[in-house]
């Protein structure tokens, strides 16, 4: 059984995406459109820093459209290739990448998650991890922008299925093939799951 939590207005929301740039020029519409959007909905977009692919479109439109952008970057990766200091209104330098996502996860009232690659796909499942065992119960979003993440929610329906994750932890995952429906799914209230526990003894 889920639990709804009441939840106030959300201000932040963490965006996961790909650093690169994809072959579908559809992506980086999606991208965009929504730092745009977050803007326009008063939300600040908390990201990984950078300014190149996905991640750089979706701060420069939400900046670009009056939006706060957050970034939160990797030493690893403060040199002046990956960071532009004009595609954010705060950017932090932290030492590593497990401080990042510590510091992307504090700052988010809600977490996004865009196309990307296997860094993206790391940040999902361990928020979603997160959110199974009870260290959270914000809302998780899978923008499945052109279709992207529909092999992957597949996926995550046989692993329910077979009995590897529990029902209630694959319907708290959220999902929005629209900007219309990641309002929807930002303004759901939060969603408290079952004891992990207690559901597999």
């Amino acid at each position: 059984m889920l639990i709804f939590l009441p939840m106030d207005r959300i201000s932040s929301a963490a965006v996961f995406c790909a650093s690169s740039t994809p072959e579908d020029g559809r992506l980086l519409e999606a991208a965009s459109a929504l730092g745009a959007f977050l803007a326009n909905e008063g939300i600040t977009l908390v990201y990984g820093g950078g300014s190149l692919g996905l991640m750089g479109a979706a701060a420069r439109a939400c900046r670009d459209a009056g939006g706060k952008v957050h970034g939160v970057l990797p030493e690893i990766f403060n040199r002046p290739d990956v960071r532009k200091d004009e595609v954010c209104t705060e950017l932090e330098i932290v030492p590593d990448m497990h401080e990042r996502k510590k510091r992307m996860y504090a700052l988010a009232q809600a977490y996004i998650i865009l196309p990307g690659g296997i860094g993206t796909l790391e940040e999902f499942f361990e928020i979603y991890t997160w959110k199974q065992i009870g260290y959270h119960s914000k809302n998780i979003i899978l923008y499945n922008a052109g279709d992207f993440y529909t092999t992957l929610l597949s996926f995550l329906d046989e692993v329910a299925r077979a009995g590897l994750m529990s029902e209630a932890v694959r319907r708290g995952l959220l999902v929005a093939n629209t900007l219309d429906e990641v309002r929807e799914a930002l303004h759901t209230p939060q969603q408290a799951l079952p004891d992990k526990i207690v559901h597999t003894r």
